[in-house]
């Protein structure tokens, strides 16, 4: 998937630009994938579920730099600090125990993925995972954080994709 935005007016705008899939493997829930995010930090929300920090994943519950079952652990968090392979793209995986895989992608211009298990949502409940590509962190046209800055005629263009993998 390619996103070009291009700015048609006189004035400088800020742009951000995300989509949210949901990716599955087949299981019933979401407790035995195995989840891959090659991510140094994690962002942190406060009870409002706006930004109020960030972290190394470093020996937290939030470390999925090394392949491990998701199990009870319940996600609903930005990370950055994206490792990128030598395509140039970063890698979010979601694997079955069996060996199915799916891949979630991005480019260099989405430094954020957001990963979300669905927990407080009836419809989705943990079973299947979001993974969501970010250019911005969560509340960035508020805080001016990451945003991008579109000159006058102006265009920025971003590419993810969804790949299976065995």
């Amino acid at each position: 998937m390619s996103t070009t935005a291009t700015n048609a007016g006189a004035e400088v705008v800020p742009y951000g630009a995300g989509a949210h899939p949901y990716l599955t493997v087949g299981t019933r829930t979401v407790d035995p994938p195995i989840l891959p995010v090659p991510a140094g930090t994690v962002l942190l929300f406060d009870k409002g579920g706006l930004p109020s920090g960030t972290q190394s994943v470093a020996g937290t519950a939030y470390d999925f730099r090394e392949e491990r079952p998701i199990g009870s652990a319940v996600l609903d968090n930005a990370f950055t600090d994206l490792e990128c392979g030598d395509d140039g793209r970063a890698y979010v995986e979601l694997a079955a125990p069996e060996g199915a895989r799916v891949a979630r992608w991005v480019d260099e211009h989405h430094p954020y993925v957001m990963v979300f298990t669905g927990d407080p949502l009836l419809d989705v409940a943990r079973r299947s995972v979001a993974v969501e590509q970010m250019t911005c962190p969560p509340n960035a046209f508020r805080t001016g954080e990451s945003l991008i800055s579109l000159e006058p005629g102006s265009s920025f263009t971003s590419t993810w994709g969804i790949t299976s993998r065995r």
